[in-house]
C-alpha cells in the first residue's frame, strides 16, 4: 500500500501524516507513506484542499485531519 499525504507543510498537514502513521501501527499494517509538498505535484494530483490523503493513488480525504480511528476505518477499508 502506497499513502501520499498532501500539503505545503502547515501544521495541519503535519498532523494528518503522524496521524496517518498512528493509524498503521495501530493497524500493524506496513506501507509506505510520502510525504508531497511540491505545489506541482499536489496540483496534479487534482488537490483542491491541503492536507489530502491518496492510498494507492486514489484521494481519500482532502481539507481536513480526521481523528486517528477514523483513518484507521479509511485505511481499512483500503485494504490495510
Amino acid at each position: 500500500m502506497k499513502i501520499q499525504i498532501y500539503g505545503t507543510g502547515c501544521p495541519r498537514c503535519r498532523q494528518l501524516e503522524a496521524a496517518t502513521r498512528e493509524a498503521l501501527d495501530t493497524l500493524h499494517a506496513p506501507a509506505e507513506v510520502e510525504k508531497v509538498e511540491d505545489i506541482n505535484a499536489i496540483t496534479a494530483a487534482g488537490v483542491l484542499r491541503t492536507p489530502a490523503l491518496a492510498i494507492d493513488g486514489t484521494l481519500v480525504l482532502q481539507g481536513r485531519v480526521p481523528g486517528v480511528r477514523e483513518l484507521a476505518t479509511i485505511l481499512t477499508k483500503a485494504g490495510a
